[in-house]
């Protein structure tokens, strides 16, 4: 009998849209010949099972089943796509973990180390990961503009401390709109975060470690047409070349890529993490890690899979039939 996979989308942050696309996409890969899969929309406390875009069940939050036409089917496993709250942050996971429901992403402590830029960066540092200064600010703090242009210069990048798709993200090159950009970063998370600007050029790198294999992916070089790679550039259409594999000589790619596998082993990470940096006189800067990457038909990681010479599909199969050993 084939397992019933729920891929898990939505969650409750401004990420919700994107996180539509990433499930529609990787249910549509996942291979029905080895599994069944299920469509499973999150969001608050409405936990419901999809099908051609209307629910046909609520999810029984007692044992992660549903019922349908009489019959109770109970969740094998869970692709969780998510990005943002509570998919990418630790929470879902906790649930998981409590159901005794395999899932694929990275567990509870490295889902919170990882969602939390500052505690990851910080905890980062003691390892001599390359990486931008920055500075926290609390919500509700009083916001001394002049202190952080005189302690990091300008210009800087302004983000929210828990969120990613760039909601929330300022660049900013005038004392005068510190503030201003700090409130708009407290408007995705309850703390903001100002960061060092570091001019170069930005690569991604996309991997997964299994138990018995680790596959790390080609690098994608980030071209945004707008002056960095904000939402607009991240889901418009035509706003950046993506080139993949990026135009880098063999030693930097091995170095990227022993990079951002040193990362995910730090971290803990499990399932397909992306990890971004930043290009500086031939040295690579650590900007996040992705622990629920984007997985639309044009995202990196799709995209970096397939430079690979290997479907979608496939991977999924690879990750699955893992998590379900």
């Amino acid at each position: 009998m084939k397992k019933n996979i729920a891929v898990v989308y939505g969650g409750d942050s401004s990420e919700f849209v994107v996180s539509v696309q990433s499930g529609k996409n990787v249910y549509e890969s996942i291979d029905r010949d080895l599994f069944q899969p299920w469509l499973v929309e999150m969001k608050n406390q409405t936990w419901k099972v999809v099908v051609n875009g209307e629910k046909i069940a609520d999810v029984d939050k007692g044992d992660f089943s549903f019922t349908h036409n009489g019959q109770k089917i109970a969740f094998d496993y869970a692709y969780i796509i998510i990005h943002g709250t509570p998919g990418e942050d630790g929470i879902l996971q906790g649930y998981f973990e409590l159901m005794n429901v395999p899932y694929s992403s990275c567990g509870v402590h490295a889902s919170a180390l990882t969602f939390n830029k500052y505690f990851c960066c910080n905890y980062l540092r003691n390892f001599n990961i390359p990486m931008a200064k920055s500075v926290r600010v609390m919500k509700g703090r009083p916001v001394d503009a002049a202190q952080l242009a005189n302690q990091l210069g300008l210009p800087v990048f302004v983000k929210p401390n828990a969120g990613g798709s760039s909601f929330g993200v300022t660049k900013v090159k005038s004392v005068d709109d510190l503030e201003d950009a700090v409130q708009k970063a407290w408007e995705e998370s309850d703390e903001a975060l100002v960061e060092e600007f570091i001019a170069g050029a930005e690569f991604t790198c996309g991997l997964v470690k299994l138990k018995e294999q680790e596959i790390i992916f080609p690098i994608t070089e980030v071209l945004p047409k707008n002056e960095f790679f904000d939402y607009e550039a991240k889901y418009t259409k035509g706003m950046t070349d993506e080139i993949t594999p990026a135009r880098i000589s063999p030693e930097l790619t091995a170095e990227c890529q022993q990079l951002a596998s040193r990362i995910y082993d730090l971290c803990n990470c499990k399932g397909i993490v992306r990890v971004d940096f930043i290009l500086r006189d031939g040295k690579f800067y650590f900007l996040e890690v992705n622990t629920t990457p984007g997985m639309t038909a044009t995202s990196f990681i799709p995209q970096q899979i397939a430079a690979m010479g290997m479907d979608l599909k496939d991977m999924l199969t690879l990750i699955i039939q893992d998590g379900l050993r």
